[in-house]
């Protein structure tokens, strides 16, 4: 295991769905985390996984660069997991520069930086555009800074099987938008472990997509969603032409299905490009989800942990 005792990394955005699991990761291994995000109370929930000193929280909003140059003060490292799918420009572009500057000039000796599959400055969505923007503001301002593009996290807290999962103990019919689109789910567990990994110097530099031991279609993935919580619905792909209307004439409306730019995010697979660096370049070994799934979505059962038995 990869020792950093006593060495400070400051993660931003540590209280978030993969930031629990990477501050959980540096403590294990001895190091002082700094968590640094907007609202630091409700990453609090963390500081029992470390012992007594070894956490800290400050205030830190990565559009503006005096919290950021006060956040990350005296850090040996420097770990940015901020995302949003609101002011994304400002957050995962500009921001992302003003961290990766920030970093440098407190003399960080490390910086990852976590974007995503499918970051590009030409992207037809603005989430990609913003995305690789980030990318190249984070190379032009710490040139060996290690950037980690992981596919669709999945994990307990997770945002994308659990609702899924919420949608089909709700509805008997579910649509399907986009059921040719590839993903290639990533446990967040594993994202975490590559994240700690890239600390090290092997990783400076370089930039790594990460996915899990499967490519799914969307189809595909709703029906493993479907067997592994029991449920049966009705599965009625809706047809391109007619999801693309929903998202440019209502995708603006709030709790509509999907956005404009959601739309456009889908018309790109989610998966590892051939010959790209991996997780097994950082010593990872991938996790399926049915090795994993079954420890959460047992809750979305009609009879939890009891199911097997009533089909008796």
């Amino acid at each position: 295991m990869q020792k950093l005792d006593g060495q400070l990394i400051t993660v931003l955005g540590g209280g978030g769905f993969l930031g629990r699991y990477v501050v959980q990761r540096l403590l294990t291994r001895g190091a002082r985390v700094r968590i640094a995000q907007r609202e630091p109370r409700a990453a609090t929930f963390l500081k029992p996984l470390g012992g007594l000193g070894q956490t800290q929280f400050v205030a830190c909003d990565v559009r503006n660069p005096a919290s950021i140059t006060r956040a990350v003060q005296g850090s040996d490292a420097v770990i940015n997991l901020v995302g949003a799918f609101a002011d994304m420009q400002a957050v995962q572009a500009d921001g992302a520069g003003h961290v990766a500057a920030a970093a440098k000039a407190a003399g960080a000796g490390a910086l990852v930086h976590v974007s995503a599959i499918g970051a590009d400055s030409a992207s037809a969505s603005a989430y990609g555009r913003s995305k690789g923007d980030g990318e190249a503001a984070v190379h032009a301002a710490f040139a060996d800074a290690a950037i980690l593009r992981p596919s669709i996290l999945f994990g307990r807290e997770d945002h994308f099987i659990n609702r899924f999962a919420g949608m089909m103990r709700m509805a008997p019919i579910v649509p399907v938008i986009a059921p040719n689109a590839k993903f290639q789910p990533v446990y967040v567990g594993d994202v975490a472990d590559a994240v700690v990994a890239a600390l090290g110097s092997g990783a400076a530099g370089k930039t790594f997509e990460l996915g899990g031991p499967q490519v799914l279609t969307m189809a595909e993935l709703l029906r493993w969603v479907a067997d592994a919580t029991g449920r049966r619905p009705l599965f009625v792909d809706v047809p391109d032409f007619v999801a693309s209307a929903l998202a440019s004439g209502f995708g603006w409306a709030p709790g509509a299905p999907i956005t404009k730019d959601q739309w456009q995010m889908l018309q790109r697979d989610n998966v590892v490009a051939a010959g790209a660096a991996d997780l097994a370049e950082l010593g990872v070994t991938p996790t399926s989800l049915g090795s994993v799934a079954e420890g959460w979505l047992v809750q979305y059962r009609r009879h939890g942990r009891f199911a097997e038995l009533a089909s008796r």
